[in-house]
């Protein structure tokens, strides 16, 4: 699909540093300029590169080693983005022309699942053929002088470093150059679950088509899209399990060939399907800790892999080819041109891995969607890599997504966001909840004014939730000194304060409560004064799973027995009455973060051996039992939630089936949602950050457990809380940075986008900012007239 532009100064530079030769003196009269160009790999990324650098520089000698034919190609069509066709055409104009010549266009995407097809336009593509691709490139390189040698495998990679000024490493996922180097490129290849083969029709498909067939083996996709006027590129896929089940391990290239045909017959009208050397693979993700190595880069898959679902192996290498370009035109050495060139290239490849993967694993997992109605089903997988979100769609085509909305159940001028939300006896008017966040300010566990003025603020801004930050059960169980508590009446009567003052001045606003113990993680400084940091006096001791502290070198906590477990549970069933006394109207068990609770559900920090550790129902045993006590406490219409850690992001810890056990095990003992967060359980994780990075978590848990979530993790706009609502991913979704920035987030995006209606509501004395205010006119008017040439006055 059309991705956003990565770099829009890319093609311009190229543009503008067009010119027979470099002018910097250190390239000029030093011995790092690259006049002696090794290019390994003929694909259109190695290709490109040489044809930009010849073109740069004709006094270059620029060499391509390619081991293959000229016509020897693996796939058949190949898919650019108008922002990469963009600077193609700035950066060489006679490539871009041929390459117009022979594009195939095309705007609609058919999605066809259990005989309904749902469409959706606007997108535009444009495609050619991958051998057309090649063989244009092929005439240019020969056109500029570059030495092209097929058939040939490139010299061992160190002596060409020494033999030439720049070795471009060109060639592949299996690059030979970067594993010849690899104590300094340190590439990770991570291999995925699904089977493909790039195979053709003899016809062009009208659409690019994602046709889903439900087999006695399981569950096969077909992607899509034409090349040609007469040809279209037919990728299959399918889990490895169903690949094997449906004997294809077993087939050679043709029979596996007519296998496809068969199964998407109607798909191809009865036509036959073709194939090239097609052989069913699966994807790997490549990523690389450094992109350069002496006078050595790598750039397209040798550097990194995105997955064909988002159409990108060829956008990223040609991408790569005119950064790479450009900034040997503009750095004074080659050491800075191929820093500037990984710093430019990397956070966009990175953000397209993300959004690579969060489309593979969408495929991975298709199966879990294919009970959702038509149009919610068509509608998630064209936003499966957050890309593309419920605006943009609205944009490309207002018909499809308004079919989507009122499918969902959206009244009329209604975002999803905006519609309301069942929890037992609570009715939430929209989808938006103030996640909890530590504010370290309360006074002997009893929170004060800055909390009446923190929460009050954020429930007058329209959210349907506000949730207080983790309030601890004891003293003990604080994190910090200026952590709330709810173990004293001084503190249950400071709560009900700030639950009246939201029940009073925000009518419509629920309140929830949050009930933790630290665990491991308490007698610490405030977050601003040193976070996880131990107190340099004060300190008061820590219990725990088992005996493991936190930080190498912190306090390490008592193993809990018997007698304190129950004397804990009973601290939080205490909390528990005091906070439905205060008026709370919800109520969420944290047991993720690596807190107590958490600290006995991970392998990891949890080490006992008696009836509350080993296997995974033994470390659910201890947080059940405290659910148990606490729901059995709390008012039965008043809703009660959970928060987990899903994953984590270190090995060994829950695994992904794991934390569906264990909400599928709190949402059959009474909790009416799950709030899905990850991490923060050991402090040697690795989390993989990125927009909306926890989603697909709560998206498995809300599929496979049967139960309604809470999303958390980097959720930022209202147009992510739309697309995350009506995609089915979430029922709701917690937002807590957008919430420190803007208190009345909730009801600014209700301005921003037209809304007004039962699901947020302004105060009275608000009512006059919701609209945007006027500000001053910063546009000047445009020209009236423009004369071109000297006026001719007769």
């Amino acid at each position: 699909m059309p991705t956003p532009k990565a770099r829009g100064s890319v093609d311009m530079r190229l543009r503008r540093g067009a010119r027979p030769a470099t002018t910097h003196p250190q390239w000029r009269n030093g011995l790092d300029r690259p006049h002696r160009v090794a290019i390994v790999g003929g694909g259109p990324g190695g290709l490109y590169t040489a044809a930009l650098l010849k073109r740069l520089d004709p006094g270059r000698q620029v060499t391509v080693w390619e081991r293959n034919a000229p016509d020897d190609t693996f796939g058949f069509g190949v898919v650019l983005s108008d922002e990469t066709l963009g600077g193609i055409e700035h950066a060489d104009p006679a490539v871009y022309a041929a390459l117009q010549a022979d594009f195939v266009r095309w705007d609609d995407i058919h999605i066809v699942h259990r005989g309904t097809l749902q469409a959706s336009g606007g997108h535009g593509f444009a495609a050619l053929g991958r051998r057309r691709l090649l063989e244009i490139l092929h005439e240019r390189c020969h056109a500029l002088g570059v030495e092209l040698r097929f058939r040939t495998e490139a010299p061992d990679p160190v002596r060409l470093a020494e033999e030439y000024d720049l070795v471009v490493a060109a060639d592949g996922v299996h690059s030979t150059t970067r594993e010849a180097h690899r104590e300094v490129f340190r590439p990770t290849l991570t291999k995925h679950r699904c089977r493909y083969v790039w195979l053709a029709a003899d016809f062009a498909f009208d659409a690019f088509r994602f046709e889903i067939a439900e087999t006695e083996h399981g569950v096969i996709q077909l992607h899509g899209y034409p090349y040609a006027a007469d040809a279209s590129t037919v990728i299959v896929e399918m889990r490895e399990e169903v690949w094997r089940a449906a004997g294809f391990d077993e087939l050679d290239e043709a029979e596996s060939t007519a296998r496809c045909a068969k199964i998407f017959a109607d798909a191809l009208g009865g036509r036959p399907l073709r194939s090239n050397k097609s052989a069913w693979t699966t994807f790997r993700t490549v990523v690389n800790e450094r992109w350069s190595h002496g006078n050595t880069v790598l750039i397209g898959d040798a550097a990194h892999t995105a997955h064909f679902s988002i159409g990108s192996g060829t956008k990223l290498a040609v991408e790569d080819a005119l950064a790479l370009a450009a900034c040997l035109e503009e750095q004074p050495s080659l050491p800075e041109a191929l820093a500037a060139y990984e710093a430019e290239r990397r956070p966009v490849v990175a953000s397209t891995q993300r959004a690579a993967r969060a489309s593979l694993e969408w495929f991975e997992d298709l199966p879990r969607y294919l009970g959702r109605p038509p149009r919610q089903f068509a509608f998630n997988l064209l936003t499966r890599s957050r890309r593309v979100t419920h605006e943009n769609l609205r944009l490309r085509d207002a018909r499809f997504t308004g079919s989507v909305e009122r499918e969902f159940g959206c009244p009329p001028g209604t975002p999803p966001m905006f519609t309301p939300f069942r929890l037992r006896g609570l009715t939430l008017r929209n989808r938006v909840v103030v996640s909890p966040m530590d504010m370290y300010s309360a006074t002997d566990g009893v929170p004060g004014d800055f909390h009446l003025v923190h929460l009050g603020a954020r429930a007058l801004g329209g959210a349907a939730l506000v949730m207080t930050e983790m309030v601890c059960v004891s003293e003990e169980g604080r994190i910090t000194p200026g952590c709330a508590g709810l173990y004293t009446g001084r503190q249950a009567e400071a709560w009900k304060r700030i639950t009246d003052f939201v029940h009073a001045q925000a009518p419509g606003t629920a309140i929830g409560v949050q009930l933790g113990h630290s665990g491991r993680k308490g007698s610490t400084r405030l977050m601003w004064e040193g976070m996880d940091e131990p107190l340099p006096e004060g300190n008061w001791p820590l219990v725990a799973a088992s005996p493991l502290p936190y930080k190498p070198g912190g306090q390490i906590p008592r193993e809990l027995s018997r007698a304190q477990l129950t004397d804990i549970r009973e601290q939080f069933t205490a909390a528990a009455v005091r906070a439905s006394r205060a008026g709370f109207d919800l109520l969420e068990l944290h047991c993720a973060h690596g807190y107590l609770l958490s600290g006995f559900l991970s392998p990891l920090t949890n080490h006992r051996t008696d009836a509350y550790g080993g296997s995974p129902e033994k470390r659910l045993r201890f947080p059940l039992e405290v659910f148990d006590a606490v729901r059995a406490a709390w008012p039965q219409e008043r809703p009660m939630t959970v928060r987990v850690s899903a994953t984590d992001w270190a090995e060994g810890g829950t695994s992904a089936e794991e934390a569906v056990a264990v909400a599928r095990a709190f949402a059959a003992h009474g909790a009416d949602a799950v709030d899905v967060s990850t991490g923060q359980v050991v402090a040697d994780e690795r989390p993989e950050f990125g927009r909306s990075y926890q989603t697909p978590y709560a998206d498995r848990i809300r599929h496979e457990a049967g139960v309604p979530v809470i999303a958390v993790g980097a959720i930022s706009s209202w147009d992510d809380v739309n697309s995350l609502i009506l995609a089915g991913r979430t029922d709701l979704c917690a937002l807590a940075r957008p919430h420190l920035y803007d208190p009345h987030w909730t009801l600014h995006a209700a301005a921003e986008q037209g809304y007004e209606g039962p699901g947020v509501v302004w105060p009275a004395p608000y009512r006059a900012g919701s609209r945007r205010p006027v500000t001053g006119r910063t546009d000047a008017p445009k020209p009236r007239l423009a004369l071109h040439g000297p006026r001719q006055d007769g």
